[in-house]
């Protein structure tokens, strides 16, 4: 992939971009051996990966520069603002809303937030597009609600150059901190939600509730522990940290019981649509703490499936599922550091296949998934 910004010098994000992408792949899968190294697995399945380019469906932008004459990108560390615009991460889709916004800005007043003075209101810039409808969602987030009122009346003007922006909202994040989003959510349009469908399988992306960015092997990791799950003697399932319920309804099927737990309200409110959607009576969506959930119930179900954050599972929640002990364990990761951790501390368990997802090209990130099943007593 080319890419003028890194030849410049300007971002080194994709830190690996120089190598093609077979080698990252391959040295992936060698620090990938290497953090498993001394766990005997069963089944090494080869890497999935996607696009080199075009793939996100998510930008995530700062805002600098000013009011007449915005800059939309990231901050270097001795604060100098970069253009992000032309990143080649994002697909063409977003060239046509960005150029409308930088005109809008100016027309709505959103002075951009100085980090250094602590002054201004627009502070970032949040956009997300649906592979399934193409429909878009764009979040201001902003200081304070002072600006609401001049926002509101400028919009109509946005939508008629961009009419494929659906979801508009403006979050408010009054922290002098380097904190993405704020609790409070405000939507300025009817619609609150971008409908998405991987697999065949309706999907809902809101607000402040996280949604993977790569849908093209997102979609690959979806189908495959779909395929794995349904391989197995499994009538009830746990899915924990289950997001928008993207793993446990493709897994399910009309007889099995399914039970997931997110803390986040809203990707809660997402997966239990979907759900309905998909006439899927017997699963139970709730917003709770998973690891105080599972460590709450007297039930042993077939199948654990987790997809925590980069931190993993930890200690308690491994503890808890050795005692418990269900048959098997899917495990979804992000961070294979801290899931090696974590499968050394489930003695009770042997690694029967593994998989590595290039979620994150160009970079040394990846996904897992991993099945575990409990070692014969």
């Amino acid at each position: 992939m080319q890419c003028a910004l890194y030849d410049t010098g300007r971002c080194r994000s994709c830190q690996w971009i120089e190598l093609p992408v077979s080698e990252q792949l391959t040295a992936k899968m060698s620090d990938l051996r290497s953090l498993l190294e001394g766990l005997p697995v069963a089944e090494w399945c080869a890497p999935v990966s996607g696009p080199e380019a075009g793939f996100r469906n998510k930008a995530k932008m700062v805002v600098s520069g000013s009011v007449e004459k915005p800059l939309l990108g990231m901050l270097h560390r001795d604060g100098t603002p970069e253009d992000l615009t032309g990143c080649p991460l994002y697909p063409p889709s977003f060239a046509p809303v960005f150029s409308a916004l930088n005109p809008f800005i100016a027309r709505a007043g959103l002075t951009p937030y100085n980090v250094e003075r602590k002054r201004g209101e627009l502070k970032y810039l949040l956009l997300t597009e649906s592979q399934h409808t193409g429909e878009m969602m764009l979040r201001f987030v902003l200081r304070s609600e002072a600006k609401l009122a001049q926002l509101r009346t400028a919009l109509p003007w946005l939508q008629a150059q961009v009419p494929q922006l659906k979801v508009i909202s403006a979050n408010i994040q009054p922290v002098h901190m380097a904190i993405m989003e704020g609790e409070t959510e405000i939507f300025l349009t009817e619609q609150q939600a971008l409908a998405e469908r991987f697999n065949q399988v309706p999907l809902w992306i809101r607000p402040q509730s996280f949604f993977q960015t790569n849908p093209k092997v997102a979609s690959d990791l979806y189908a495959t522990a779909r395929d794995w799950v349904r391989a197995l003697p499994v009538a009830h399932m746990w899915d924990l940290f289950c997001g928008v319920g993207g793993f446990g309804l493709h897994c399910a099927t009309p007889q099995m019981r399914l039970t997931g737990i997110e803390i986040a309200p809203e990707a809660i409110a997402s997966a239990s649509q979907s759900a309905a959607e998909l006439g899927l009576t017997r699963l139970h969506f709730q917003a709770l703490d998973s690891t105080a959930f599972a460590t709450d119930q007297g039930e042993i179900p077939d199948l654990v499936l987790v997809n925590p954050p980069r931190r993993g599972i930890g200690k308690a929640l491994c503890d808890y599922l050795s005692q418990m002990a269900p048959p098997f364990i899917v495990y979804s990761s992000c961070n294979a550091q801290t899931m090696a951790k974590d499968f050394r501390q489930l003695p009770g368990y042997r690694i029967a296949r593994v998989q590595l997802f290039d979620m994150f090209p160009h970079t040394a990130h990846y996904e897992v998934l991993t099945l575990l099943e409990r070692c014969p007593r």
